[in-house]
């Protein structure tokens, strides 16, 4: 079972798993996750949609042996926009899937997130250091809520003997990000194809160390079936300045660019990169990827949805109702159709 599994990592998780012979129960309530990132899953006998809110009920019939929680506003235009349900979702819906983890005997992974460690005085990263979170700050919703998920997973491994673990996932990038996310790469790369200048925050010095998508779900598919109780550290030790970044993106793009400085957000993070010496002595995981490669990937995907959406914008044609537009119920049973 994938929470969440509409999203930017859930679909490629939902996705990565049916193709090694997996059946996959998928819940979303599209309030982030986009129903064209399943839709091509839609039809597979083995893939199931329900369309949900876990902050509400989690109930799905039949066994179920890993649960991936993934639902969760994961961008700062998200998290921004939807405070109360992004801390909602960090706690009753964590709550409620370890609930059902607990029920169904399952193995729970909780996807944390780098932003656990705030803006780090230690550097590198390592999964010991214990964060420098500005807890009422604008980013403090995400935060402490990735942060209380943390808490209420190790509770329930300690106190109720479920079998838990914990993933904190660094800046990953790929296919099927949303252009709006406010995340920097799909930011640039969506400004870059449109001919806007990029528009980096502060002086582009600050540091992110990124992370494709496939080595993303290749690194949290082993953590699953690893028996470490986490949190473990996902993400590519490669650390770069935004600005570098920005330049890269418009170098591959092929098309002329330039770069416009705007103001640094609130608590953004000075530097980002993870020590991932656990993920490789107890799973044997290391990024594959190279960036250049990875960003090459990301920018011909957009470059083709860009297209896709200018034909569709030329020619109009009639379209079945989205899944989106499916009724929201309860966690508990199949979507129709």
């Amino acid at each position: 079972m994938v929470t969440g599994g509409a999203g930017f990592l859930g679909s490629h998780l939902c996705e990565q798993l049916l193709r090694h012979g997996i059946s996959v129960i998928c819940l979303d309530n599209f309030l982030t996750g986009t129903p064209a990132n399943i839709a091509h899953l839609i039809g597979e006998p083995r893939f199931r949609l329900i369309k949900c809110d876990v902050t509400d009920f989690v109930h799905v019939p039949g066994p179920v042996d890993l649960v991936l929680h993934l639902a969760s506003a994961a961008s700062p235009a998200d998290y921004l926009r939807l405070p109360i349900e992004t801390l909602k979702v960090g706690s009753l819906g964590t709550l409620h899937v370890l609930g059902l983890a607990g029920e169904k005997g399952a193995r729970f992974v909780l996807a944390s997130t780098s932003e656990v460690y705030g803006d780090p005085q230690q550097h590198p990263q390592s999964e010991q250091y214990w964060g420098n979170v500005n807890p009422v700050g604008p980013r403090s919703v995400y935060d402490e809520a990735k942060r209380y998920a943390e808490a209420l997973t190790t509770a329930y491994r300690m106190s109720r003997g479920t079998d838990t673990t914990i993933v904190r996932i660094f800046n990953t990038y790929g296919p099927r990000m949303r252009p709006d996310d406010g995340r920097a790469i799909p930011t640039f790369i969506r400004q870059a194809l449109v001919g806007e200048p990029l528009s980096v925050t502060g002086d582009g010095s600050q540091t992110r160390s990124v992370c494709y998508v496939d080595d993303t779900i290749r690194g949290i598919l082993a953590l699953a079936e690893s028996d470490a109780p986490g949190p473990v550290n996902i993400g590519g030790p490669l650390e770069l300045p935004v600005a570098e970044l920005a330049r890269t993106i418009i170098e591959l793009s092929g098309l002329p660019g330039s770069i416009r400085h705007i103001e640094r957000p609130v608590d953004d993070p000075r530097v980002r990169r993870p020590d991932t010496t656990l993920a490789q002595e107890l799973l044997g995981w290391e990024p594959t990827v190279q960036l250049r490669d990875g960003l090459a990937r990301t920018i011909a995907w957009f470059r083709s949805q860009l297209a896709t959406a200018t034909l569709a914008h030329a020619a109009p044609t009639r379209r079945p109702a989205p899944l989106a537009a499916l009724p929201l119920r309860p966690c508990q049973g199949d979507t129709p159709g």
